[in-house]
């Protein structure tokens, strides 16, 4: 049986998948830390992997802290991005028996909307983006935002795609979002949402537009429970869900 430590055990994210862990009959909880807890009980209790639900402002520093433990860690915290994952990768150097299992998006629809995006990405003019979350969340764009953008950008440059046109050239107040990798993108947070997001792309006369939406926090747990069952038999740094569904 794989022993769990939760990081934000008492966040939304956190209590959810420690009510899951312990329904599963193969994962169990030996450590819940969250502020003021001591992230040393996690070494005392001996857990095998870390599940990181901690806010982003701490959650970079925890995960280097799990790697010199040697303790493989599953990321679920927003705001991994490539800078951050060439850090983790440059951490493991020293540590070659770890892994580390960053997952900008727990739900299986999303995971599958990255796939489609990457394939529609360079048949169409336009592409942008719409994510929506709930007004408690502290990051914007959201993890899966960023991933989708990225995703999306490395289709379309290998594609030789030209830039999305705008002709856009007065926008004092900011509403055509934010730019990554060349792709806008706009953060919605209104009460009522948990996690949304909707791709836009676009040609001459057709419009295709892709979108998941998960309504409750369980819904995520099959995806919590996969990657911690799969960290342990990873290798190095792996981003993205997708990577132990068997999609390809």
């Amino acid at each position: 049986m794989n022993r769990i430590a939760v990081l934000g055990a008492r966040g939304r994210m956190g209590a959810a998948s420690v009510r899951a862990i312990e329904a599963s009959s193969d994962l169990t909880v030996v450590a819940e830390i969250d502020v003021d807890d001591d992230v040393q009980d996690i070494v005392n209790n001996n857990a095998d992997v870390v599940l990181v639900f901690s806010p982003p402002d701490v959650a970079h520093e925890q995960v280097q802290w799990c790697i010199k433990q040697g303790i493989h860690v599953v990321v679920g915290t927003s705001g991994f991005d490539e800078r951050a994952v060439d850090q983790i990768r440059a951490a493991l150097v020293d540590h070659r028996d770890v892994s580390v299992f960053i997952v900008p998006n727990f739900s299986v629809s999303a995971v599958l909307m990255s796939k489609f995006v990457t394939k529609a990405a360079p048949f169409f003019e336009s592409v942008e983006i719409i994510e929506m979350h709930h007004p408690d969340k502290v990051d914007a764009p959201s993890g899966t935002a960023l991933h989708t953008a990225e995703l999306i950008g490395r289709a379309r440059a290998a594609a030789r795609c030209a830039p999305s046109p705008d002709a856009t050239s007065l926008d004092p107040h900011g509403t055509r979002g934010g730019r990554i990798e060349g792709v806008s993108v706009h953060s919605v947070r209104v009460r009522g949402f948990m996690s949304s997001q909707e791709v836009l792309f676009g040609v001459g006369g057709e419009i295709l537009r892709l979108r998941y939406d998960s309504i409750t926090r369980e819904s995520l747990m099959p995806g919590v429970l996969t990657a911690l069952r799969a960290v342990p038999n990873l290798t190095g740094v792996t981003v993205g869900l997708d990577a132990v569904l068997g999609l390809d």
